[in-house]
């Protein structure tokens, strides 16, 4: 599936030369190699006022980047599967208080991080267990391997689990692993990003008695219309993937990352709700189309528009930012000022980010750049697609905001 511009820009409020500025400034990132190539697509009011792709899907086989290339959204995963677990929510098979260890017993009886080295941690016993909206918001105290910032991230690589998970272990076995982890600090108390959504894709397999696979299709994508987002590619669309590439530490060039991006052509032992989709621009901008429109797209309703306000407003405690719940390792964008949700970070003050976003403003991204937000009160939504490693490399998701907002004039 494809996308292309649908409108006239300058009939929903953009000038057509300023939106043309996106294309000249990434255009650059690929003309001296920081990028093998991009696609950009941006809308308001449910109109494609800008569509734009660049340079080379494929730099060694020279491939270009065309309307339906496909991509590894990694954490851009993270949204779909937490409206994912608002439909269960919706249908009443679980409250957001609910102790996960009702059913996933591994996270009964958890352990807290208090001193010591991944040699010897000195744990204490968790003081609140785990709930369903802990791992909506990143506030379970779950890590990720590949932070490289706490004893408890070194305990996640020593066990097996850093950028990704042993090749033979699937979501039940990790989520039996992650169980065996020390938290990272006291559940509700703080903000880290992890496999906390890993471990959300679990559960929906457990309260819905289906494969994580199989609830994704059946109750988001195929509704939806997303034929192209899947967990691997085969076949004819093999040629459609977009090659993986990371930053050069000495020049800052892209270069192919083969180790990592060979996975993507084989089916996956773990279903990664936290990171593991393939998907096309069209796809996604089905899905940052429904959330716009209040959970509904050409018929089909996932959401009602309660829960979608809901799901994007700051639900850290104390209405606090990330600025100050966060545990550090995430550098991604300014933390000041951004709450977060359930799947979504959320702008509560554009102020400190120097970009003149609006408050309300939901969005993510994904470790090999990508990046997409949903601005309910312009009316507008953008995604941005590539694949380099990783995602801090660049400024490219502020860039790509002040680039939009800076042609929107009406």
């Amino acid at each position: 599936m494809s996308i292309a511009r649908s409108i006239d820009p300058a009939q929903v409020g953009f000038d057509p030369a300023r939106l043309a500025r996106i294309d000249e400034h990434f255009g650059r990132y690929v003309d001296d190699g920081r990028l093998a190539g991009w696609q950009v697509v941006v809308t308001r009011r449910g109109e494609v006022a800008h569509c734009s792709t660049y340079g080379l899907r494929d730099r060694e086989s020279g491939a270009a980047v065309q309307a339906d290339t496909l991509w590894r959204i990694y954490s851009m995963t993270k949204p779909i599967t937490s409206v994912a677990a608002m439909i269960l929510w919706e249908e009443g098979r679980f409250e957001l208080t609910d102790e996960i260890g009702r059913w996933l017993p591994e996270f009964a009886d958890m352990r807290v991080y208090s001193k010591g080295s991944t040699l010897k941690p000195y744990t204490v016993a968790a003081i609140e267990p785990i709930r369903v909206w802990h791992l909506l918001t990143h506030t379970a105290g779950l890590t990720y391997g590949f932070m490289q910032t706490s004893v408890v991230d070194g305990l996640y690589r020593a066990a097996g689990y850093d950028l990704y998970p042993p090749s033979d272990v699937d979501l039940a076995g990790a989520c039996r692993a992650f169980g065996e982890l020390p938290l990272l600090f006291q559940p509700g108390t703080a903000w880290g990003y992890s496999v906390a959504t890993d471990v959300l894709g679990r559960l929906i397999e457990v309260v819905s008695g289906q494969s994580l696979d199989s609830f994704l299709t059946e109750r988001i994508l195929r509704p939806l219309g997303m034929e192209d987002t899947r967990w691997y590619v085969d076949g004819a669309d093999a040629a459609r993937l977009a090659a993986l590439y990371a930053a050069d530490p000495k020049t800052g060039r892209a270069v192919r990352h083969d180790a990592l991006g060979a996975l993507a052509y084989e089916k996956p032992a773990l279903l990664s709700g936290g990171g593991g989709l393939i998907s096309s621009a069209a796809d996604y901008h089905r899905f940052t189309q429904m959330l716009l429109r209040g959970g509904e797209l050409d018929g089909a309703r996932l959401l009602a528009p309660r829960t979608v306000r809901f799901m994007t407003r700051n639900h850290l405690p104390g209405g606090r930012d990330l600025g100050t719940l966060s545990t550090g390792g995430f550098a991604e964008t300014t933390l000041d000022g951004i709450g977060f949700g359930l799947g979504f970070a959320v702008v509560e003050d554009p102020i400190p980010s120097r970009v003149p976003s609006s408050v309300g403003e939901y969005y993510w991204g994904g470790v090999a750049s990508t990046a997409f937000w949903v601005d309910p009160v312009e009316q507008i939504t953008a995604m941005f697609f590539t694949q380099l490693m990783p995602s801090s490399t660049w400024p490219i998701r502020p860039q790509l905001r002040q680039l939009v907002y800076s042609a929107l004039v009406g």
